[in-house]
C-alpha cells in the first residue's frame, strides 16, 4: 500500500512527466506486485492441501456445475447444433 500511495502521489506531481517516465513508474509498481503475488502463491503451495483450488472444469467451474462443460452434468438438457 505504501508504495501505491508513494506512486499515485508522483502522478499527481508529475502531470508533465515524459510517457517513459510514467512507464518507467508503472513498471516499478508492477514489479512490487509481481513479488507480492509470488510470495502468496509460494505461501499456498507450502500450505496444508497445497496449492491454490483446481476445480477441473471448464473455465475454474466445478465439473457437473452448470456451465462447466463437462461429462459430470447432471442429466439436464443439452445444447445441440441445428444445421
Amino acid at each position: 500500500m505504501d508504495k501505491c500511495d508513494e506512486i499515485i502521489k508522483w502522478f499527481d506531481a508529475n502531470n508533465l512527466a515524459e510517457k517513459e517516465e510514467f512507464e518507467h513508474k508503472q513498471k516499478e509498481l508492477e514489479g512490487v506486485c509481481d513479488s507480492i503475488i509470488t510470495k502468496l502463491y509460494q505461501a499456498a503451495d507450502a500450505a496444508p492441501g497445497g496449492g491454490m483450488p483446481n476445480f477441473g472444469g471448464a473455465g475454474g467451474v466445478p465439473e457437473g456445475a452448470p456451465g462447466a462443460g463437462g461429462t459430470g452434468g447432471s442429466g439436464g438438457p443439452t445444447i445441440e447444433a441445428v444445421d
